[in-house]
């Protein structure tokens, strides 16, 4: 690879060729600040707008200032970041910024994440002199999932990038000129009426607070205060490896323990793993696998591929881009909609509850999951399964609302016997991660033999996408695992064509990494390395359980002897599965 050689605020600096200002300045441990600039998930390249024009830098020869995220670098090229040319005009461009933003810092959710609000402090703004006309008024799009403030818009442009580029979902663009310019939904509709799968990764990227998730914790709180109600609570598998990050504990570090206590802190009833119903989940989506497989042997090839359903952005987005091929999903529920669908059936008679009277309340990496409790389906004469949803944020912000530090709390264990899991159930929270617990099951249950490893490492990864062959004592199954949404769709276009390299099985999730990249995590603004800790302690979680497959989770079994009957019984199936519809969207 040809290099370059350059000198940055007087530092020599060697570089490949193509590469920017502002990478060629990091290998130096200078930091030029931006805001439209993001690291893409899996696409081995960078996207930048040059809208904000913060992190602009003088260059020798060239009379105006260029900006460093999109201007490369050249053979003897001379950089200075740090003049006072520099530092004024970013502390102007920051002004400008502020002056059409509104001022509602304390109440805004983004704040003390909020990027803009580190760059006013960073170039000292404490008032903002610039008069004239500003503030645009746009109205709130709100949905269960997220909060659309488009007046906190700083037109960085990363959501239209993450929603177009990455997720390829296309629901977000460019409109207006001026004070009206804003990125807006197709005919400015609400984000109900668009393609809009509600994953939340332009959340995830937003620099400031124009794209929030749609917080519940008043919700959980007032569920908590009624006196009439019992209020459990299942926290999701990634949930565990990342909250520990909003108590000031290092990335993957491994807060199970820590959460259980927490939760029974904060007031709830009962405490719960959505692990258990990962290990349900296995059991309903490997029996339907294992039929399609038969079938798919005997001569019915239109039997495979299967698709992995756990995902709900992911849901959404077939069912509004790719809705001829709505047979080819597994129908069972997710993990989430299964546990409140047993919680409020199996457990309530149990605990001899109404499930009126019993309140459920999720905490899920996901802001997607948020619209999918509200799924018309996932209900009962109006009662939902899932009565609410919190993102890890939300529960870290609940936690300490409480006056509780996580990070300071002993361990303890979850409740039974909706509590018990397996390793199998923690890797869901992993790309990769829900397949692989399948087939650790399926080899079983298909040969009738103990599988020589339960490790299936060829599944896992971060490339974008991972195709592998898994040899199921001679039978070669040929699996394809996407993470993000833009990944999924190449592998769609392909089924659509006829699967022409044979994919006998798919797992498919919408955030990067997986739920560990979830876009209701703690924000990883970008670092990679925030989210593959994440998925290290997962596998590390997975490794040292005594039980790593889901068919041999005993409290499942007994679901299965005292309540359900065998995996895709009629009650199974009434419960445990679901159909999916056409969605005709903008």
């Amino acid at each position: 690879m040809q290099e370059v050689n350059l000198t940055i605020n007087g530092r020599a600096v060697t570089v490949p060729k193509g590469t920017t200002i502002l990478d060629a300045a990091k290998t130096l441990g200078i930091d030029i600040p931006t805001l439209c600039h993001m690291d893409l998930h899996n696409t081995r390249m960078h996207s930048s707008k040059a809208t904000c024009r913060v992190c602009v830098v003088e260059v020798e020869g060239k009379k105006n200032l260029q900006p460093a995220c999109v201007t490369l670098v050249s053979e003897g090229m001379k950089v200075v970041t740090n003049s006072d040319r520099v530092l004024t005009t970013r502390k102007t461009i920051v002004e400008l910024l502020i002056s059409d933003h509104p001022r509602t810092c304390l109440s805004c959710a983004k704040s003390g994440d909020c990027e803009l609000q580190a760059l006013a402090i960073r170039f000292g703004i404490d008032n903002v002199n610039i008069t004239g006309k500003s503030q645009s008024l746009f109205d709130k799009d709100e949905t269960r999932s997220l909060v659309r403030d488009m007046n906190k818009c700083v037109r960085c442009r990363r959501c239209e990038t993450m929603c177009n580029e990455v997720q390829q979902v296309g629901a977000l663009s460019m409109s207006g000129r001026g004070f009206n310019a804003v990125v807006n939904t197709a005919f400015g509709a609400p984000s109900m009426e668009t393609v809009c799968t509600h994953c939340g990764q332009c959340a995830a990227v937003c620099p400031t607070g124009a794209i929030t998730e749609k917080d519940a914790t008043w919700d959980v709180i007032a569920a908590l205060n009624d006196p009439d109600k019992t209020v459990i609570v299942q926290t999701a598998p990634s949930v565990r490896v990342a909250i520990g990050e909003a108590f000031g504990m290092a990335p993957g570090s491994v807060a199970t323990g820590k959460l259980v206590t927490a939760l029974r802190e904060v007031g709830f009833d009962y405490v719960f793993d959505t692990d258990f119903a990962a290990d349900l989940t296995i059991m309903e989506e490997g029996t339907e696998l294992l039929a399609r497989l038969n079938r798919y042997l005997a001569g019915e090839k239109e039997a495979l591929p299967i698709l992995t359903s756990c995902c709900p952005a992911w849901v959404n987005f077939f069912e509004s881009q790719y809705p001829d091929l709505l047979q080819v999903p597994s129908s069972a529920k997710s993990p989430q909609q299964m546990f409140g669908a047993i919680a409020k059936t199996y457990f309530a008679e149990k605990i001899g509850v109404r499930r009126e009277d019993l309140v459920l309340v999720s905490v899920m990496p996901c802001l997607a999951k948020k619209m999918e409790a509200g799924r018309a389906e996932f209900s009962v004469d109006g009662n939902p399964d899932v009565d609410l949803v919190l993102s890890t944020r939300e529960l870290a912000r609940l936690i300490q609302r409480k006056d509780i530090n996580l990070a300071d709390l002993p361990d303890d264990g979850f409740d039974n016997p909706l509590g018990e899991s397996t390793g199998a159930g923690v890797i869901f929270g992993s790309t990769g991660g829900v397949i692989e617990a399948a087939v650790r099951t399926a080899y079983e249950l298909h040969t009738g033999k103990t599988c020589p490893s339960v490790d299936f490492t060829a599944l896992r990864g971060f490339e974008g996408v991972r195709i592998a062959e898994i040899d199921v004592d001679g039978l070669p199954l040929k699996i394809a695992v996407a993470h993000g949404l833009g990944n999924a769709r190449g592998l769609l276009d392909e089924i659509r064509a006829g699967n022409p390299r044979g994919i006998h099985a798919i797992e498919v999730m919408a955030c990067p990494g997986g739920c560990i990249g979830g876009a209701g995590q703690p924000y990883h603004h970008g670092d990679q390395n925030v989210i593959l800790a994440r998925q290290k302690a997962i596998y590390e979680i997975d490794r040292n359980m005594p039980l790593r497959k889901s068919h041999e989770n005993p409290s499942v079994l007994a679901l299965y002897r005292d309540f359900l009957g065998e995996p895709a019984s009629e009650l199974a199936h009434a419960l445990l599965h679901t159909a999916y519809q056409a969605q005709d969207k903008y």
